[in-house]
């Protein structure tokens, strides 16, 4: 596949100072850029020329899926909150007065959903807690490479909002690989660990290099994960970036060693699959025998439509990808504005999978990735005279609880697991019962 002259471009930034241009292309009023650039103060924003020139239609923005999915919306944060740091910036208030009303606004976002600063960080033997290392199921450790804290842009509903802030209380990094390695020594039944992010694509091959070839000599794990949204944000990491052919050397290295390479790429929409550039990155990653899944939340506004997911996974099969979940929006930062209920969420994961063939229905969803696990809605059923959501743990907390089925009381309007409530005459869910329950009764911290 030729790639477009294009490809060869440099990375360029978009920061909020870029904001009142960008969407007055969009055709948004000033009151509205400045609604705009006032939820740009809480939440963060970070955008590139590729997802500007490539992506975006922007005779349709601001509806534009991509546009939406990149650019903060006026409406995303309730209304008080954005018309008093409007007021701020109307009125040249000084940085430091409108960080101080931002960070009262963010610490009520639940910045760090299901325990991840409470109850899902290690301990290597009788030391001090490992910042920057998630051990939350039993298989599976999440490191949080110190410099791939960033993205190459940034998703509005974004569940890791809190790590791109600037507050060093709400983010979670570390450059420690050898602490990880000696963990992984001492826990043998971790056979997995996840570079998460941020997004650890944004790291050069030369670092990202660092953190990974010392996991190879590690015997007992069995996969390297690593998250990233770079292929949709950013395919040119893969193609023509200066580093491209080493840090895909580096992905045969890992298969070499007799690691499964797994990358994970969140895809929100059909249309970052489009560019020729997409399309050839994921052939030259898959070449070198690492394997791509993917996997995205459902998001209000943006792909809150069945065919959108079928044509999706669709596409992602045509191109050797493997679908892997449809998550619910989680349980932080502008959920009330991106959140799909429950009742809504599992018909159109249900719609989707009976359209896409059995190479498709490797995807799992609606999963909410909560305090106990991630719980799957398996659907709606009557059960001796009571309408209840079937669900079951695809993963969790306590091993027990995987595969097992529980039930909820319907409800049309949640939109999370701690908005539900027993069924069928029970008082407590699985989550809540006996020793491993004690530590996760809460659904949402």
């Amino acid at each position: 596949m030729a790639v477009p002259p294009s490809a060869g471009r440099r990375f360029r930034a978009y920061t909020a100072k870029h904001l009142d241009e960008l969407t007055a292309r969009a055709g948004l009023a000033p009151d509205e850029r400045l609604a705009v650039r006032a939820v740009a103060s809480v939440l963060p924003f970070r955008v590139n020329a590729y997802v500007i020139d490539e992506l975006i239609d922007w005779d349709s923005a601001p509806d534009d899926p991509i546009y939406r999915l990149t650019f903060p919306q006026p409406d995303m944060l309730p209304h008080e909150d954005v018309a008093r740091i409007a007021d701020l910036l109307r009125g040249d208030a000084p940085r430091k007065e409108v960080d101080r009303v931002a960070n009262e606004i963010r610490a009520r976002l639940n910045p760090h959903p299901a325990g991840q600063m409470l109850l899902n960080i290690p301990k290597l033997g009788a030391e001090e807690p490992m910042s920057g290392v998630q051990h939350k199921y039993h298989e599976t450790v999440l490191f949080f490479p110190k410099q791939g804290q960033t993205c190459h842009a940034y998703c509005t509903y974004c569940f890791r909002w809190a790590q791109f802030v600037g507050e060093p209380d709400l983010k979670m990094a570390t450059d420690d690989i050898d602490r990880l390695v000696a963990y992984l020594h001492r826990h043998p039944e971790v056979t997995s660990v996840l570079l998460t992010g941020g997004d650890p694509m944004i790291m050069g091959e030369g670092v990202i290099s660092r953190y990974i070839e010392p996991l190879l000599a590690v015997p007992t794990l069995e996969s390297i994960r690593i998250g990233t949204k770079s292929l949709a944000y950013w395919p040119q990491r893969f193609l023509t970036d200066p580093d491209a052919d080493d840090t895909l050397r580096l992905f045969e290295r890992v298969v070499d060693a007799g690691k499964n390479l797994a990358f994970m790429a969140h895809f929100s929409h059909p249309n970052e699959m489009a560019p020729a550039l997409v399309q050839e990155a994921v052939r030259r990653i898959r070449d070198t025998g690492a394997v791509i899944r993917t996997q995205a939340p459902l998001i209000r506004t943006i792909n809150d439509d069945s065919a959108i997911w079928a044509d999706m996974w669709r596409t992602h099969v045509r191109h050797g990808m493997v679908p892997y979940y449809m998550f619910v929006e989680r349980d932080t930062g502008p959920q009330d504005y991106f959140a799909v209920p429950l009742a809504q969420a599992y018909p159109i994961f249900r719609d989707a999978y009976a359209e896409v063939s059995g190479l498709a229905r490797t995807v799992r969803g609606p999963s909410m990735s909560a305090t106990p696990g991630k719980v799957c809605v398996d659907g709606v059923a009557e059960i001796a005279g009571e309408k209840v959501f079937v669900l079951h743990f695809i993963q969790a907390r306590d091993p027990e609880l995987v595969g097992r089925p529980f039930f909820a009381k319907y409800d049309e309007k949640a939109v999370w697991l701690s908005d539900l409530e027993p069924a069928l005459g029970a008082t407590r869910f699985p989550f809540q019962e006996g020793p491993a329950g004690a530590g996760a009764t809460a659904a949402r911290e």
